[in-house]
């Protein structure tokens, strides 16, 4: 996905002059497991904006077949990216986040950057404490090996079902796995894992910010990667914003992979209503 691409999406959304609605992917995944999604927030009247994490390939397929272009991407690195390409949009942006993207998404609404935000099981920010068994499991692929900081670390069929696709059938959950998994970037995992013990963490949000905008915390009942405990960890430090309204919803018997999985509708549709409440 390179930078033109994204500009571009950026200069049409100026020229429609409608809201736009910045799509952030997390890790093991790319902009186009927003696809679906962007189709239902253009309908209903916005222009959605799908950038890339800096060098993602555009497709799954190029993705795996060059695991390296995702080495090396820090949350402030990636963060700094959205945030200079959502400053080059003329309207404020509606910003909906999943996993390390649902972090993203804090991290740039406490900037100021949007109108309204959409945090679908977030990852954790600096001073989130709670840690989870499954949460631990679901990252053990890359925190295991001190080496895989600098590399991109794909995941396992078993790997993917554990941390995405437990809440979904085994046939569905091989088509969520080739259809959407790619390597991922091991940094943002090693960061988060010790963000607590260092004051310069990068996955630091200003949660109290002024112009931080109403903000919707969705979690997946069944997340093992991040369940109910990070998520409303994550929540009790947003609420506390006295600007902005801050919520948060429990999807019934969803997973991590609630955004792009046979239930991925009524995800959106929740996202929509709140997001339509306030823009």
């Amino acid at each position: 996905m390179s930078l033109e691409h994204d500009i571009a999406q950026i200069e049409q959304a100026n020229a429609s002059g409608r809201v736009p609605v910045v799509f952030v992917h997390g890790l093991w995944l790319l902009p186009s497991s927003w696809d679906r999604w962007a189709q239902v927030f253009a309908e209903a009247g916005f222009f959605p904006v799908l950038p890339g994490w800096p060098d993602d390939p555009e497709t799954v397929t190029e993705a795996k077949a060059h695991p390296e272009v995702f080495a090396h991407k820090t949350v402030g690195q990636v963060a700094d990216h959205f945030a200079d390409l959502i400053g080059k949009l003329d309207r404020r942006a509606v910003i909906v986040g999943h996993s390390f993207g649902g972090l993203l998404t804090q991290i740039l609404a406490g900037r100021g950057l949007a109108c309204a935000a959409v945090a679908i099981d977030p990852a954790p920010f600096q001073g989130v404490l709670p840690l989870p068994f499954s949460s631990l499991r679901a990252a053990a692929p890359v925190l295991t090996n001190p080496a895989n900081i600098h590399r991109a670390v794909p995941l396992t069929y078993d790997q993917f079902r554990y941390a995405f696709a437990n809440a979904v059938g085994e046939e569905e959950a091989r088509e969520l796995y080739d259809t959407f998994s790619v390597p991922a970037a091991g940094a943002p995992l090693f960061q988060a894992a010790v963000a607590n013990f260092n004051p310069w963490s990068e996955t630091k949000v200003d949660s109290l910010a002024a112009g931080r905008g109403p903000l919707l915390i969705i979690s997946g009942e069944k997340d093992h990667t991040v369940p109910w405990a990070i998520a409303n960890a994550s929540y009790d430090k947003q609420v506390r914003n006295e600007h902005h309204v801050t919520e948060i919803v429990e999807m019934a018997g969803r997973g991590h992979s609630l955004t792009i999985d046979s239930g991925w509708r009524e995800v959106c549709d929740t996202a929509l209503t709140f997001v339509r409440r306030f823009v």
